[in-house]
């Protein structure tokens, strides 16, 4: 291997590197702002989200009590 590919290669290794923690960084900020409704902390439960629950635990009940 001469100087020119060992150079070649640390600077690749540490760009995929460097690539790899940008886009995870992003994922994680995407994340924990997904889907909470605006202004209000990740853990709020939107009305329509909360009817949304209470119909699957239904749906859930009827089925259990069906078998």
């Amino acid at each position: 291997m001469n100087a020119n590919q060992i150079v070649s290669m640390i600077v690749r290794t540490v760009m995929r590197q460097l690539i790899n923690r940008g886009v995870n960084a992003g994922f994680n900020q995407i994340s924990r702002r997904g889907g909470s409704a605006k202004g209000q902390g990740p853990t709020a439960i939107t009305p329509e989200r909360r009817a949304q629950m209470q119909v699957r635990q239904a749906r859930r009940a009827a089925r259990a009590a069906n078998r």
